[in-house]
């Protein structure tokens, strides 16, 4: 299950004037675990930060739900409450959940938030609105959330004992190709290559 990460990030940033300054920048991002967000984040920035940054600080964020609209890009953390009622019991429990809203005002936010959770069952407040210093937010793509796909072995196959590698008997030269989830290796091209 994906958690959502806020990863503090410092660098030498060029301002439009020209001049240089040092920031640190928060970026939410959703990953498995520390050491996947930590990994993921120089992934992302990578291509996006000119010259060297570091990492700062990694904090797992409780955030529900994000709600991103295209034509702005700055983030409102939306604090929204409602009561959750048990099945057994008439005594409701009060549940505070956190949602970000892409808005580009306090007002805008509200009305955004309200209209995406309208088809909620129960009455929700919203207590509180605040502008979050998130930069970017960078989702888990979904191709990395793909199973690898497994063929059954042939009867030609065979299994290396040492490396668990798998040749065909057939055409021993051909090599061993291992491929991981996110690897350049096509999984069409792979069955193709299988079948043949």
């Amino acid at each position: 299950m994906n958690t959502w990460f806020t990863v503090k990030v410092k660098y030498t940033k060029q301002l439009e004037d020209g001049g240089f300054k040092k920031v640190s920048e928060p970026y939410l991002l959703a990953a498995m675990t520390f050491t996947d967000a930590e990994a993921r984040i120089y992934e992302e920035l990578g291509s996006i930060i000119r010259g060297e940054f570091v990492v700062t600080g990694i904090s797992r964020t409780e955030i529900h739900d994000i709600f991103m609209y295209d034509d702005i890009d700055t983030w409102y953390k939306c604090k929204v409450t409602y009561e959750n009622f048990e099945i057994d019991s008439d005594k409701g429990k009060k549940v505070s959940q956190n949602f970000l809203v892409s808005a580009g005002s306090v007002k805008e936010a509200f009305e955004r938030i309200t209209e995406s959770l309208k088809d909620m069952m129960v009455d929700i407040q919203i207590p509180s609105i605040i502008l979050s210093p998130i930069v970017e937010i960078f989702p888990y793509p979904e191709d990395l959330d793909k199973e690898i796909a497994r063929r059954p072995l042939e009867d030609t196959d065979v299994v290396d004992e040492e490396t668990g590698a798998v040749t065909s008997e057939e055409n021993e030269n051909s090599g061993v190709v291992f491929s991981a989830s996110g690897s350049d290796v096509d999984d069409e091209d792979e069955e193709e290559d299988i079948e043949s």
